[in-house]
């Protein structure tokens, strides 16, 4: 698990098996909820699991940054298709801070908030009708242009 766990916070993202990846995240979530706080007891702590010293180093630099308001969670394991040799099940163990695509996904999203309920409660009409249509540039209402042609 150390190892996984040292290449976990190197690479930020390892493709492994779907068992190895669950007991990876039981096994990573608190070495890094100890690199939250850098003192010289939590690294040795830490150094006695990994064994790298430049995982520690990457661990208390860049991830603790990351990761110092985040309550909980910080790996997310996501499923694979089966391995073709023996059929395992493959999963994809990243750590949720350094994926840059969720992240643009949910800022897009939200500036797109939009109202989806209903507007009064009249008969169904249709677009042109129940709005005003553009000609040449002037807004027209085409109810009152179908009446002002009937009267004429």
């Amino acid at each position: 698990m150390s190892n996984l766990t040292s290449q976990l916070i190197e690479h930020k993202r390892i493709t492994t098996t779907l068992a190895k990846a669950k007991a990876l995240r039981v096994y990573a979530e608190p070495i890094i909820t100890r690199s939250k706080t850098d003192n010289m007891h939590n690294r040795r702590i830490v150094f006695s699991y990994l064994q790298d010293k430049e995982a520690i180093k990457e661990l208390f630099g860049v991830i603790s940054d990351k990761v110092a308001d985040r309550p909980g969670g910080y790996t997310r394991i996501i499923k694979l298709p089966r391995r073709m040799g023996d059929a395992s099940d493959m999963a994809m163990i990243e750590l949720v801070d350094f994926n840059e695509i969720y992240g643009k996904e949910t800022t897009t999203t939200a500036a797109k908030k939009t109202r989806r309920g209903r507007k009064g409660s009249g008969g169904k009409k249709t677009d042109a009708a129940a709005e005003g249509t553009a000609v040449n540039g002037q807004v027209t209402d085409a109810a009152a242009e179908s009446t002002a042609e009937e009267t004429a």
